[in-house]
């Protein structure tokens, strides 16, 4: 393979991936309106030279490249989060910026430049004729991934009936790749009480009180040892393989973790007892983790098996309408995964990167030393449509994405073009080191 020549393209397409990012940031596109999105990146697919461009009934677009046997798939996810305060912002975050090396604007990095490499990426297998019958390419816009990561991509592979032999994430990786992640899950605690006046509380049942107990054994579930002696045993034991089988995984991705983010209650008044409190967790999953395992540990904690039939324990759904107006519930469940490090997808994207670009991670002169002081193998802090794609379905999951992490809901979010194109230059070489 020459990865001098694929480089080369690549550098050669800097101006048009510029262009194209730019554009995307100055359409608003936040979860569940992204049809602005959408139809450019269709123009501009169709512009490159895709063989078939489909919109499907959720709103996602798939373009295809090339009419070999095996599927690969690489994916973005093209909406974005609101832009917050906006005095938070030095600059417009739809009209952006741009100078010799950064481009900024919402979007930029988390995660609109992905979409913009992947598309370039196909380009160039097309245009060095790197296509071949042995894979044709799949590049995915996908939508709602922000209101609800993975949705998407159970549309795709349950409805659309799109299963490929593996998915490129381009979510942004700080120049590393990254082949997983830590899942995670939304779940609700109720606790029904009895309302009195608030003069004579003892002829109540207070429900807060009762939440308060609760609550404070969530927290010794994220903050506690696991010791002998320790009665509710913390998260953290699942990184010892005494509790735990994929111990060693867990230890990779980083421990599980559980806090408490919203809190609800109803009173008659403010001079009664409440008769209902109710809260939601944030529960970060480890290799080893699910979501039966995560209800249960509610469940088994003292003061809600003291509480008994006046808790209940639950998981959120998620049935927010798209675009196209289809609505697609699913359980706010979002599955822990890694792809082994010795997985042949893991392996072939290793190798595209060593010809490419050596051993360790590059960056330009704001981001290199950040960088190269990481592994260049690594996993993702936060979570991803992997969460589908291989969490629940088991299909291949890795990433390498323009941009970087802490850009990711940030005000003053920004990417660099040089990551575009290596991403670009990636993209466009891995399926030749996995086809070989």
């Amino acid at each position: 393979m020459d990865y001098q020549k694929i480089y080369e393209a690549a550098q050669n397409y800097q101006e048009d991936m510029t262009r194209f990012l730019r554009d995307l940031i100055r359409i608003p596109g936040e979860s569940c309106g992204e049809k602005g999105h959408i139809e450019r990146i269709r123009e501009e697919m169709e512009k490159v030279g895709f063989d078939k461009v489909e919109i499907d009934p959720m709103g996602n677009i798939l373009g295809y490249m090339g009419n070999g046997e095996k599927l690969l798939a690489f994916d973005a996810h093209i909406d974005t989060v609101g832009i917050g305060n906006i005095s938070n912002w030095n600059f417009d975050p739809y009209e952006g910026f741009e100078t010799e090396t950064e481009i900024g604007g919402r979007g930029s990095s988390d995660q609109m430049g992905g979409i913009v490499s992947s598309v370039y990426g196909a380009k160039i297998m097309k245009y060095l004729g790197l296509l071949s019958d042995k894979y044709r390419v799949l590049v995915t816009g996908t939508v709602q991934e922000e209101d609800c990561d993975g949705l998407c991509w159970q549309y795709i592979i349950n409805e659309d009936h799109v299963r490929p032999e593996f998915v490129v994430s381009t979510e942004p990786t700080d120049g590393g790749i990254y082949r997983g992640q830590r899942g995670r899950m939304e779940i609700r605690v109720d606790v029904k009480g009895v309302s009195c006046h608030g003069s004579a509380p003892e002829r109540g049942d207070n429900a807060i009180y009762k939440m308060s107990d609760i609550l404070q054994e969530i927290r010794a579930l994220n903050e506690n040892d696991a010791g002998e002696g320790t009665g509710i045993k913390g998260l953290v034991k699942m990184l010892d393989e005494k509790y735990n089988p994929e111990w060693k995984e867990a230890n990779f991705l980083g421990r599980g973790t559980i806090t408490t983010s919203e809190i609800f209650f109803t009173s008659p008044s403010r001079c009664a007892v409440a008769d209902s409190c109710a809260v939601s967790l944030d529960r970060r999953m480890t290799a080893g983790e699910t979501w039966e395992s995560c209800l249960e540990e509610i469940r088994a904690l003292p003061s809600v098996k003291k509480y008994g039939d006046d808790v209940k324990v639950s998981m959120y759904e998620y049935s927010r309408p798209a675009y196209t107006g289809l609505v697609y519930p699913i359980e706010c469940y979002f599955p822990t995964w890694v792809i082994p490090e010795d997985h042949p997808v893991t392996k072939a994207m290793e190798e595209a990167y060593h010809g490419l670009f050596g051993e360790e991670r590059v960056g330009c002169a704001e981001t290199e030393a950040v960088r190269k002081a990481r592994p260049l193998t690594d996993k993702w802090t936060f979570s991803t449509n992997g969460v589908s794609i291989m969490g629940r379905n088991g299909i291949p999951c890795i990433g390498f994405g323009p941009g970087a992490e802490a850009q990711a809901h940030a005000p003053n979010e920004k990417t660099w073009k040089i990551d575009l194109v290596r991403c670009a230059a990636l993209y466009a070489a891995l399926p030749g080191c996995y086809c070989k």
